[in-house]
């Protein structure tokens, strides 16, 4: 172990045990210098480490604070119980539904997986692009190689070397987006009519390229915590012809659970003798609360057999459709999945993103957008606590910015967005989140931004219409 690491420790032991509170001022980098008797820039890097261990936070001119932790919800969603057979996935109205909502900033967007597009670290992103916009030389304003930008490649795979991967650049792909390497995998992999096995709930995105393609979903029972079941999984790749496994195993999109390192090892042990590919959604890991991040199914992967998805649009910001897919053994499929689809994907966005990354404004900017989305984590489940029924179930997600919620199966939430909408909140309705339309009594919320009054205004006027819909369905049954 480090000496700074050793050093965070301490500190975090004497956290955990209350000798610093929560909210309370921690001794001041100069003290912990001459406490620990290490450097002012080991006394620097334990609390970086601290910062992005979710335990301590900087404030401006005044030094480093414990920060206020919610405790998990004292009741988590059940385990998934969805239909056990391979469906062909509907719901795309309900998803263009959302998708095309209004986006006036009268509304407040509980529903759409957007990130802080504020955050003061994204400005110099923003200088990059008008510089390269200025002085545009003709490469920016010329098709892209079709494997992508040699310098966010370059960059991508640097980035990686943290989930554990060890990737060569010509190992990427870059893509419009996540949804394109998605869907571009999938096609790669399989043919109309093929079953697709997927966690449940799981991504509408992801769902809807299944769709697309002429697939069949089979989703699978899924544990809010530690994610799709493995036992379960077993038991369908013994009885059905199942052609590949797509799932989102670290900071997951709707539930937020992060699987545990040895059930990432061993979803790739029980799919081995099958030679099955595995379609990695890893679009949220680098969102993770706490160091280090959690490494994911491709690093364990000696066969090549796992696709890793990924983009920028969690990250940093979705206008920038910029995502990237290492497809391993699958390459050659993929590059010509990914010419038919688009071709090459823009540059300007990618030398942009790549000189962010290399001007180290990437890790600042995610190891300060890991503290604010943790803060909005337990200010949420602290308002909806507050605001809604007993009885409700909460995930409590270990990276990322969105929530699932579960409510008495008597709550319609298609009906509920419907009020709410009325009201100026917008959130999505669980159904969107299943091939067969399951889910129809939860919803996913997203705490991007940062708490705020109107913000939970808005989650008390959700809660508000749960309530009155419960007692509508009183008086029916009376």
């Amino acid at each position: 172990m480090k000496r700074y690491e050793q050093v965070a420790q301490a500190i975090s032991e004497r956290i955990e045990q209350s000798y610093y509170q929560a909210g309370e001022r921690l001794p001041s980098i100069r003290d912990v210098s001459k406490t620990f008797e290490v450097s002012i820039s080991t006394a620097q890097e334990a609390y970086r480490l601290l910062e992005d261990q979710g335990l301590a936070e900087p404030r401006p001119k005044s030094g480093y604070y414990v920060l206020n932790r919610q405790k998990a919800p004292q009741q988590l969603p059940d385990v998934s119980r969805p239909v056990q057979r391979p469906l062909e996935v509907s719901q795309w109205e309900e998803v263009l539904n959302l998708l095309c909502a209004n986006t006036s900033q009268d509304i407040v967007q509980l529903g759409r997986a957007i990130p802080d597009l504020e955050a003061p670290t994204l400005k110099p992103l923003s200088r990059i692009m008008s510089d390269l916009n200025r002085y545009a030389q003709s490469s920016i304003l010329s098709y892209e190689h079709l494997r992508g930008s040699d310098k966010l490649r370059l960059q991508i795979a640097r980035l990686m070397v943290d989930s554990g991967c060890r990737l060569h650049p010509d190992d990427i792909i870059t893509t419009t987006g996540c949804q394109e390497a998605l869907s571009v995998s999938l096609r790669a992999i399989s043919q109309p009519g093929d079953i697709i096995a997927v966690d449940s709930p799981s991504f509408y995105g992801s769902m809807q390229a299944i769709k697309a393609h002429g697939l069949k979903a089979l989703e699978i029972p899924t544990h809010p915590e530690t994610g799709i079941s493995l036992e379960a999984l077993q038991l369908a790749l013994e009885q059905w012809p199942i052609k590949a496994i797509q799932i989102t195993p670290t900071c997951n999109n709707p539930l937020g659970y992060t699987m545990p390192v040895e059930h990432k090892q061993r979803l790739l042990e029980i799919t081995a003798p099958y030679d099955l590919p595995i379609i990695e959604d890893d679009i949220y890991g680098d969102l993770a609360y706490h160091a280090p991040r959690p490494p994911s199914i491709k690093s364990f992967d000696n066969e090549g057999r796992v696709l890793l998805c990924s983009s920028f649009s969690k990250t940093l910001a979705p206008g920038l459709r910029v995502g990237w897919v290492a497809p391993g053994r699958y390459v050659n499929q993929v590059i010509h999945m990914k010419y038919v689809v688009t071709a090459s994907t823009a540059t300007l966005p990618q030398v942009a993103i790549a000189e962010f990354i290399a001007q180290g404004g990437y890790e600042r900017h995610i190891r300060k957008m890991r503290t604010q989305y943790q803060q909005s984590r337990d200010a949420m489940i602290g308002w909806i606590e507050k605001y809604f029924p007993q009885g409700t179930r909460i995930s409590y997600p270990q990276g990322g910015f969105l929530l699932w919620v579960e409510l008495p199966v008597e709550i319609d939430t298609v009906m509920l967005n419907e009020r709410t909408m009325a009201l100026g909140v917008c959130i999505a309705p669980g159904v969107l989140f299943s091939a067969s339309g399951k889910y129809r009594h939860c919803m996913r919320l997203n705490f991007t931004d940062r708490p705020s009054e109107r913000n939970e205004r808005a989650v008390q006027i959700v809660g508000e219409e749960i309530r009155k819909m419960t007692q509508e369905l009183t008086k029916v049954t009376v």
